[in-house]
């Protein structure tokens, strides 16, 4: 498995400026080398920023820039934090995790009332799944992206707003990766019905009751 080091440096713009400010106290789970958290801290929304991280040479990027960064599993690390959190993020994380559904849970305790959750995950019901599923008879694993061959859970944005629910949250706004102009237009003829066959990616922004 090989991955371009700029993979774990990405500070996720497209995702960070969904956000509502201020961020406060910021949660990022699966922060890689704290690109995410740089990019927060910038804006001036996060106070603070907490990460978890598997990979002990990329979390010690990050503690560059973080309060701490907790190395390990993402459901045991949760275990040991301590809250309240204003806002937690968890970019492309789930799909790598055993419990998933555990971490959106643990996190909701670490909630401060009024907090922020906002998740991202591909889409594993997108067309080019099921082309290559029926026509080339192959899932298409890949070193990283899409179809990352360590993706251990897949969810359709249905799936990801139920795991967030069912977790304690309430969803604010769902929204995918930008579509091309042609895609818009499919989009715009089939009232947006063909998004989730067309969109790479879903994200999900609840809050905490």
């Amino acid at each position: 498995m090989s991955r371009p080091d700029w993979y774990f440096h990405l500070d996720r713009a497209d995702l960070v400026d969904q956000l509502p400010v201020p961020a406060g106290r910021v949660l990022d789970v699966g922060c890689a080398a704290g690109g995410v958290g740089r990019r927060l801290l910038a804006r001036g929304g996060a106070t603070s920023v907490v990460g978890i991280e598997l990979d002990p040479e990329v979390a010690a990027a990050a503690r560059e820039a973080y309060v701490d960064v907790l190395v390990g599993d993402a459901v045991e690390q949760l275990g040991r934090l301590e809250g309240p959190f204003d806002t937690v993020v968890l970019y492309d994380v789930l799909e790598h995790l055993v419990d998933p559904w555990a971490a959106l849970a643990r996190c909701a305790e670490l909630a401060a009332p009024g907090a922020r959750l906002h998740v991202s995950t591909p889409n594993v019901r997108h067309a080019s799944v099921l082309y290559d599923l029926v026509l080339r008879g192959t899932f298409g694993y890949t070193d990283w992206g899409h179809r990352d061959i360590t993706h251990l859970r897949w969810f359709t944005p249905g799936d990801l707003k139920r795991a967030v629910r069912e977790a304690g949250w309430e969803i604010v706004s769902t929204t995918h990766t930008p579509l091309s102009l042609p895609r818009r237009i499919v989009g715009r003829l089939t009232g947006g019905r063909s998004d989730e066959f067309l969109a790479y990616q879903w994200q999900v922004l609840a809050r905490r009751p």
